[in-house]
């Protein structure tokens, strides 16, 4: 078996996977240790027991794939024996749309939601840590003050609350899939769910996966540009921060992938709360350029969609409407482990152009692939599709090894959470909003017969022009790509598959592509290639379908007035240095970045790296410093325009010609971008979105802190503790990040 070699036969023989299974035991008991704390990595390595690359070394009775028997051929990715299916067939059951939460009125929140961090006294569970008998703390995790009261409160007051929760797997009494049972493969939603990856196998354990609610099908939020939210996430984790099954956190931070508003409501990696507070999130839900573009909101193009089926103009420019986003947790050295367990949602965003009612026909919709009962925000043939890999223990429990650093890879393909499911479609078109939701795997796409696909949108932004292709780019970890399926096309009783093509050996990158006639043959060492998602062709639509395509969708901004304040450079690679010891702010890892020719540099969230300056436009050069990985590079904010791959602007294929947040880096490759500054301000974050990579430790801050008040430069950094966040200053300054 060589070196890099993560996959162990599922022919294997009955001895070869007790020896597998009962080391995974034994590794477990080290995970469990590292993943409460007792117990660190640098521990670890001096035992022996791990390399510096975090690779458990090859011992016999700890790694399962130490030297005795084990010299069958590869095909399980994941370090672990093979996830029992229980005797399941795929496409044996049908998959659930995502749960619609609800909008309410912002007044049933109590307490009021606050511009500033509502300090409250509690007592204090003494299981926290660092707790005693007697502490109190506040009720809001929100760091205290003014740098952290959300911005433009008072100009853009919530008009809807959302509350949500997170907690361990319960079952769910109240589905709400926004559509009837008949778009939803008939799934009754007054049916109990529990959560199960698929109704033959065991219930999952509390500790095991902690989702939004604690329930499954994924949460989607329906938003509308216009109308500020107020999102409340209650942290209902365990107290006890072993109790976790051996992998995940119980502190959380939720960013909105990827919203223009303040930092405060970014989800700052280093902006975390406990169990038993909640966190207030602002989300303005607005255009950007709101300040400086289309400022007394006079373009239709700039609007929101009225509930009378009108527009709502808003300032702003139209050119930087949104349409798909996720959140997920971001909580620093542990969003792998949390985002895998289930803290991970989607929010679909209407606009005057993306109205969500097909029928509309004012010049300005573009009337995509929706519905007609609403006037907005029809969901009957617009669909989420949250795509990730995952892995089960020898019970069924969901599992996770947390020690591989170059990326965690799971051997059970699912699609909203459950396993290879079948959809039921008319033979009309659809929309699919596809979420790539894994750790470290990428996936690509293709129909089973090689028929057309037509790609819309990339990372929530619709193309300016759409994409016909037979096989779609590698989908990157946070990677978003929207597309449209024609099934009328087929008749009733055909069917047809979604397959994944992107063959994995390890989580480091993509080891090959594989053709449509290779995925399907079934010869594949990774068990996610192949088909995983069946669309079943039930019956004609029972209205015309009248939606479009348009062969213009939204035009990039024109940005050649904005003059370029500066450049900047980011290289991604491995072999990083640490050179702040703070135990909370920093963390080692083999990752790290080398910013603008410096030292290649593991995470710090108190380290500064960048502070472009307020309202100005910079071009940022991504690149990665070779070996054998792909890096899926993550910028917050602002939605960037990619300038070139490669060196050339000819490299940028179709399909990245729109504005974008998330970049694949291959090896030895290069993306650059251009990004402007804007709007608001605070500490954001630049990192690898293999999120593997990211905790370990590929990340670093930079910040808007020069717009004036409330703002300083540089910006204090947040300590979070039950008791209460404190501040102290950064701990370093990178010489070229002001």
């Amino acid at each position: 078996m060589s070196e890099r070699n993560f996959f162990l036969s599922s022919k294997a023989s009955k001895a070869r996977l007790r020896e597998a299974e009962a080391a995974r035991k034994n590794r477990w008991e080290i995970i469990k240790a590292h993943s409460h704390g007792k117990v660190t990595r640098r521990d670890l390595i001096k035992m022996g027991l791990f390399t510096s690359a975090g690779l458990l070394l090859p011992i016999r009775g700890l790694s399962p794939f130490g030297r005795s028997v084990y010299a069958d051929d590869a095909h399980i990715p994941t370090g672990l024996p093979p996830s029992p299916l229980f005797g399941v067939q795929p496409f044996s059951q049908p998959m659930p749309r995502f749960d619609v939460l609800a909008r309410n009125a912002v007044s049933i929140l109590n307490p009021a939601p606050t511009a500033y961090s509502n300090q409250t006294q509690q007592p204090l569970n003494t299981a926290l840590e660092g707790v005693r008998a007697g502490d109190t703390g506040p009720i809001e995790g929100r760091p205290p003050g003014a740098i952290w009261a959300h911005q433009g409160f008072a100009q853009f007051p919530p008009q809807i609350a959302i509350e949500v929760s997170q907690e361990g797997a319960r079952t769910n009494y109240h589905y709400n899939p926004g559509v009837p049972s008949s778009l939803n493969s008939g799934i009754n939603p007054a049916t109990p769910i529990p959560l199960k990856f698929h109704p033959a196998w065991p219930a999952q354990n509390p500790l095991n996966v902690w989702t939004f609610n604690g329930t499954i099908p994924p949460k989607l939020a329906q938003i509308r540009y216009g109308e500020p939210v107020l999102l409340r996430h209650h942290n209902k984790l365990p107290f006890n921060i072993t109790q976790n099954a051996g992998f995940g956190r119980h502190t959380i931070s939720t960013h909105t992938h990827n919203a223009h508003h303040g930092a405060e409501n970014d989800g700052f990696t280093g902006a975390f709360f406990f169990p038993g507070q909640f966190y207030d999130y602002h989300w303005p839900i607005v255009l950007a350029g709101f300040r400086t573009i289309n400022t007394y909101a006079t373009d239709l193009r700039a609007g929101s969609p009225a509930d009378s089926g009108g527009i709502y103009k808003i300032p702003g420019d139209w050119h930087e409407t949104m349409s798909t986003h996720w959140f997920h947790d971001h909580m620093f050295s542990f969003t792998a482990q949390n985002v895998y367990k289930g803290n991970a949602a989607m929010a679909n965003i209407y606009s005057s152009l993306d109205r969500g009612n097909e029928a509309i026909n004012d010049g300005v919709n573009l009337r995509l692939p929706s519905g007609t009962a609403k006037s907005w925000g029809n969901l009957d043939y617009d669909v989420n599709l949250m795509v990730a890999d995952k892995a089960f223990d020898a019970n069924g429990q969901l599992t996770m090894d947390i020690f591989d650093f170059d990326g965690f890879l799971g051997d059970v393909m699912t699609v909203n959470l459950a396993y290879k499911p079948y959809f039921e479609v008319e033979r009309r078109k659809y929309r699919f909003r596809i979420l790539n939701a894994g750790v470290s795997r990428f996936f690509k796409i293709s129909l089973s017969d090689g028929s057309p696909m037509i790609q819309i949108a990339n990372d929530g932004n619709l193309l300016p022009s759409p994409v016909v292709l037979t096989e779609l780019d590698e989908l990157g970890i946070a990677e978003r790509y929207d597309i449209v399926i024609d099934f009328s096309r087929y008749s009733i009783g055909q069917k047809v598959w979604m397959v994944n093509l992107a063959e994995h050996e390890d989580g480091r990158r993509v080891a090959d592509d594989r053709t449509l006639a290779e995925a399907l043959s079934g010869n594949s060492s990774d068990p996610c290639v192949g088909k995983f998602l069946e669309f079943r062709i039930v019956r004609n639509p029972a209205r015309p379908d009248v939606s479009q395509v348009p062969t213009v969708m939204i035009p990039n901004p024109d940005l050649s007035k904005v003059p370029v304040a500066r450049e900047r450079y980011f290289t991604f690679g491995d072999g990083a240095d640490q050179t702040t010891n703070d135990p909370v702010t920093s963390f080692r890892g083999p990752w790290g970045i080398e910013t603008n020719g410096g030292e290649t540099l593991a995470a710090d969230f108190g380290r500064i790296s960048a502070a472009p300056r307020f309202g100005t436009r910079e071009i940022w050069h991504l690149r990665n410093d070779g070996g054998n990985w792909d890096h899926p590079i993550h910028i917050h904010f602002e939605e960037c325009q990619t300038l070139a791959r490669n060196g050339s602007a000819s490299k940028v294929p179709p399909w990245e010609r729109g504005r974008k947040d998330v970049w694949r880096l291959h090896p030895d490759g290069s993306v650059d971008v251009t990004l402007q500054f804007r709007d608001w301000g605070g500490m954001f974050m630049e990192h690898c979105h293999n999120t593997t990579h990211e905790d370990n430790a590929m990340l670093l801050r930079w910040e808007i802190d020069d717009g004036g008040a409330p703002f300083l430069r540089p910006l204090p950094t947040p300590i979070p503790r039950p008791q209460g966040v404190t501040f102290q200053a950064p701990d370093e300054i990178l010489r070229t990040a002001f």
